[in-house]
Order: C-alpha cells, then structure tokens, then sequence
C-alpha cells in the first residue's frame, strides 16, 4: 500500500464515520476510537499482509499502527477542530511507522469526522508538566495554518529524533518568535523537559467573573488536591500551572482561587464551614460541564490516567477522598 492509496483508504474510513455519527453520535474517545480502528481494519482487508493491533500500548503513538502508516486518533464532543495532542516526548513512539495522518470525530455542531496529515495538523507547543502538541484542522470557513514545524524550520521527522535538549532549543526560538516583546520569563535556558509555554499571558484578577467560574471548574477537576488541609503546601500549584499553560492567565494569589472570601462566601453570611468544600459547591454545574467536554489528555497528564467522561467526577470524588483532612467530599459534593 502507497501513501495514495491509503489516503484514499481514509478517505472512505471519514466518510462512514462521518454518516454513522451523524445516525447516532460517538459519546467517548474510547468508544470512538475503536470504532476507527474497526473500520480501517475491515478497509485495509484486501491488503491481506497488513494488520492492526487492537490491544495496543495505552500511550501508544499513534494510537493505531497500519504497517507504515499510523493515525493518531481524536476526538471531541464540542464544535471545533483543536485538540490537545500528544507528548514532544513520544516516549511510547512506534518506530515502524513512516507517515501519520489524524482522524479527527467532532461531535459538536454538525457531526463529521475528518482526516489530515499531522505533521500540518500540529499548529502549536504548550506545557505544564511536559511539552505537549496542539493538533488543529480547519475548518470550512478558515484558511490552513502554518504548521508548528514550518513556522520552527524544521519538518517534523527531524525534530522528533532530537533528544530533548534539542527539542527544547527550537521550542525557545518557536516562543521568542511569537513573543515578540520579550516576555518569556516563564521559560528557562536549562536542559529539561520542564517547561511552561502559554500562548498570552492574562491576569486572572482581570477576567470577567463568568470565565474566572469556568477556569476553576476546569483547574478544580484536574487537581483533586485542593481539598487538602489548609496547612499544606503547593496545593494550588498545578491549578495555577494549569491556568497558565493552557489558557495563558496567571493567577498571582492563589487564595484568589479557593480560599478568598469573595469565591467560598460571595454572600457573606458568615456562616463559617470548609471554605474550600462552600466554593466548590458553587461551582458544581460548572465542574460537571468540564467533565463531559475536556480532552482526555488532559486527564491523562494531570490524573496519570484516562478517564470516560461520564466517570469522571466520580474518580474525581474518590481522589478528592483520598487526600482531604476533616472531611469528606463525596458526602457533601455532587449529591444532586
């Protein structure tokens, strides 16, 4: 099979999910992906020699290998085209494979499922723990983007054979060109996979009440620790990392998050209780929100783990559980 004829292949693959999601949407990733890998591996059939491994390595990348060829699936239930995507590390790398391609199922808006080659796919680098991709496919009424790659001067086959130190000195040279003014205190001339790249930098303080409401639903569900005692240090650092690197705001205060006043009490009843356990109350509906709609890879990088979206506030319970001092969350939090 030649790079023509699995395009082709892919093609029909988009256009049967396409119909099928459009009849009855996919609900998860999982659920998604595996029904991918079902139907390239019925298309790819009459190549007799090729096969597809349907109990892959869970980081796998990318997630289905189909002899030289692999695609790297994603998948969202809001109407858009971004995602976040895989490590700069690829640790989990299969090496067989030449060409990747995505195949993208957007089930919000109109359902559609579409295919394109990652490594023009790739539109950006950001961090918190490790350096991690944004994959982004365009869409009808927008003009293709300059690949990450094109815009650092290097194809991507090249930069993913750098070791990390390498990696990092074009993701530097990536943040300064679109930083013009210079303000990239956040990245550090050392060699180390740690690294935070935001795209803008906002205040917190300055946001509209509404976005500050939906960002902490978003960092309180990826950081369970949060709920630990009022006496522990760093609780907050992976919500502020959070903010920072995936949505450009810093929150200088980390009491501005949780523990003010004006977030746990806005009505200043001075009815006292658990200030962290009255403002997460207040933030319920939001935090069930973020659960059925935030990329799974999220979860992986701040969870260690992949996480359904249905399932997900439940796990959040049992880790929040796990770890908080003097009371308990899963007897005060998401009853109703």
């Amino acid at each position: 099979m030649n790079k023509t004829e699995f395009e082709k292949l892919l093609n029909r693959c988009c256009e049967q999910l396409t119909t099928e999601a459009r009849a009855s949407i996919f609900r998860s990733s999982p659920q998604f992906e595996n029904r991918v890998r079902e139907v390239l591996d019925n298309l790819i059939k009459s190549y007799g020699a090729v096969q597809i491994d349907f109990s892959p390595h869970p980081q796998a990348f990318p997630d289905i290998a189909v002899g030289e060829f692999g695609v790297e699936v994603k998948f969202t239930m809001n109407d858009t085209w971004r995602s976040v995507a895989n490590s700069v590390l690829e640790t989990q790398r299969i090496e067989s494979v030449k060409h990747i391609y995505i195949v993208f199922g957007k089930m919000g808006g109109i359902p559609e499922v579409r295919w394109a080659e990652y490594e023009q796919s790739v539109i950006h680098v950001r961090t918190s723990h490790v350096p991690r991709f944004e994959i982004e496919l365009p869409n009808e009424k927008s003009t293709i983007k300059e690949s990450l790659f094109e815009s650092m001067g290097i194809r991507y086959d090249v930069f993913r054979k750098l070791p990390m130190q390498e990696k990092m000195k074009y993701i530097r040279a990536y943040a300064r060109k679109i930083h013009p003014d210079g303000r990239l205190w956040w990245i550090e001339d050392k060699d180390t996979d740690e690294h935070t790249l935001p795209v803008e930098a906002r205040l917190y303080t300055n946001l509209t009440a509404a976005e500050k409401t939906k960002l902490r639903a978003e960092a309180a569900l990826l950081c369970p620790e949060i709920v630990k005692s009022g006496r522990s240090r760093n609780k907050y650092d992976d919500m502020v990392l959070y903010l920072l690197t995936y949505h450009g705001v810093l929150c200088h205060q980390a009491r501005d998050l949780f523990s003010a006043g004006s977030v746990a009490n806005p009505n200043n009843d001075d009815e006292g209780g658990i200030y962290i356990e009255r403002a997460l109350k207040l933030i319920e509906t939001e935090m069930r929100e973020a659960a059925l709609k935030m990329d799974n890879a999220l979860f992986v990088e701040y969870w260690g783990e992949s996480a359904a979206p249905e399932n997900r506030i439940k796990r959040w319970l049992e880790k929040a559980d796990a770890v908080a001092s003097g009371w308990k969350p899963s007897e005060s939090l998401f009853l109703g």
